[in-house]
């Protein structure tokens, strides 16, 4: 539930301008940073590979060599809400009113396939395909999808959709990225700062809803209050909380009206359940303000992109053991060129012992039933809506004070075997963890995570 606007001013000490003191400023000064560290670190590069895309259809459909005419960066990166790590860049590339008789009648297969000849003609090196509606360029850590597009007198554009023998399809983009200009404008560019942060949030938690979708929500959001229209850093805590609350409460639907265009925009997979999650974590992070583990409660929202706090888990390990503990848990961020969760898969387990019919995990956790030592799991993915093949990693962190005591943490991240499945065994008491990645093109694009409580109160984290 929203806080009033008093209630906002009078937490935060500005009825009682004495009160502005280290905290008010920390909480600022930590938001801040945490959006800085969110920007997007290769704008060179996608700079680069959006101008020489442009170039080689220049050179094809006009005779000339410009890398910036007649073209339009659209997506999260032309709204200017994309963050670290985007691995998706859209373009259009506005094709010639004279080419429409070419491939009006049927043509468009034709025409993507004609737009990626023209790129692997210029770039033979550059692994190009075809897809559904767009062609793919894919570079070390982001791929480009260009989609030929004819312009039409609204403004609005004709691309083609090669489903089903085919068909021409209306999109608006500029009036997507207007729309996000002009309300960042009245919201004291909150709009692309909370855009950001629930990019932060999805991937952090695996909530497969496409970009346009999460900046539509950020939107309505912001329209539907008052109370951030003159807020900045500050209030970002309070402004995260209920974010998190406005989604937990929206009605469950198949599609949203984009902002700025109304067109629709699919809900891949409801997102409810975890926004009501991360609004029950953010209300523990806004408790901890001022506290050693504030920062700790806010990388639980939000992930390791936010500032982390000077205490290190090392130390703190160590001093619960009495001894030296092997850091060896390794973190996505680290070990993967990008994450960009567009996509979700879903993880469960078969619970195994002898003499016992075998059950499933989630089943178990549903019923708060505790898991005991010395049983079979096996992990294996039993949903996922990512079309075509992709890779799997494992990842197994046991939690508690008896994994820090024999010192087998673990949480390495491990390649599947191609089976798409990890068996462990229930050694020891303790609050585990076990989490997948699906990755596509070397990025990952899903993520699910099972909570392991063997003989221990358990915190779900689904």
């Amino acid at each position: 539930m929203q806080c009033s606007r008093f209630d906002l001013q009078k937490k935060r000490g500005i009825a009682q301008p004495e009160a502005v003191g280290v905290d008010r400023l920390s909480i600022a000064d930590t938001f801040k940073q945490f959006l800085r560290n969110l920007a997007v670190d290769n704008a060179q590069a996608i700079s680069d590979q959006y101008g020489e895309i442009t170039c080689a259809l220049n050179k094809k459909f006009r005779d000339t060599e410009s890398k910036i005419a007649n073209t339009l960066q659209v997506g999260s990166y032309g709204r200017h809400t994309a963050i670290k790590g985007i691995s998706d860049l859209d373009m259009l590339y506005i094709m010639p009113r004279g080419e429409w008789d070419n491939y009006k009648n049927g043509g468009q297969s034709k025409l993507l396939s004609d737009v990626a000849v023209a790129i692997r003609a210029r770039y033979p090196r550059t692994t190009v395909r075809v897809d559904r509606l767009v062609v793919q360029a894919v570079y070390s850590n982001f791929t480009v999808e260009a989609q030929p597009v004819f312009e039409q007198d609204d403004g609005s554009f004709r691309y083609p959709d090669t489903y089903n023998g085919g068909s021409w399809k209306i999109t608006k983009p500029r009036e997507e990225i207007k729309a996000m200009s002009e309300f960042v404008a009245e919201k004291n560019d909150n709009l692309r700062q909370l855009c950001k942060m629930a990019r932060a949030w999805k991937n952090k938690h695996g909530v497969g809803i496409g970009g346009l979708l999460t900046d539509t929500l950020a939107h309505n959001f912001l329209k539907s209050t008052s109370e951030y229209d003159d807020k900045s850093y500050l209030y970002y805590d309070y402004m995260s909380r209920d974010f998190f609350a406005y989604l937990k409460e929206l009605p469950k639907q198949d599609y949203f009206a984009a902002l700025g265009s109304g067109q629709r925009v699919k809900v891949k997979r409801q997102f409810q359940r975890k926004a009501k999650k991360a609004y029950e974590l953010c209300l523990k992070a806004i408790e901890a303000d001022g506290k050693d583990n504030q920062n700790d409660k806010w990388r639980a929202v939000y992930g390791r992109l936010f500032p982390a706090a000077e205490k290190m888990l090392k130390s703190a390990l160590t001093d619960r053991a009495g001894h030296a503990v092997r850091m060896t848990e390794e973190f996505p961020d680290e070990v993967f060129a990008a994450i960009d969760i567009r996509n979700n898969i879903r993880i469960d387990c078969q619970v195994e012992q002898s003499g016992f019919r075998p059950a499933s995990l989630r089943e178990m956790l549903r019923h708060r039933t505790l898991l005991m030592p010395r049983k079979k799991l096996t992990f294996s993915v039993v949903e996922t809506d990512i079309a075509g093949s992709y890779e799997l990693f494992w990842k197994v962190l046991n939690r508690g004070q008896e994994s820090i005591n024999r010192d087998c943490v673990r949480g390495q991240i491990v390649a599947d075997d191609g089976h798409k499945r990890k068996v462990e065994r229930t050694n020891f008491k303790g609050d585990h963890v076990v989490e997948c990645y699906a990755l596509v093109d070397g990025v990952v694009v899903a993520t699910d995570r099972i909570h392991v409580p063997i003989s221990a109160n358990q915190e779900d984290d689904e």
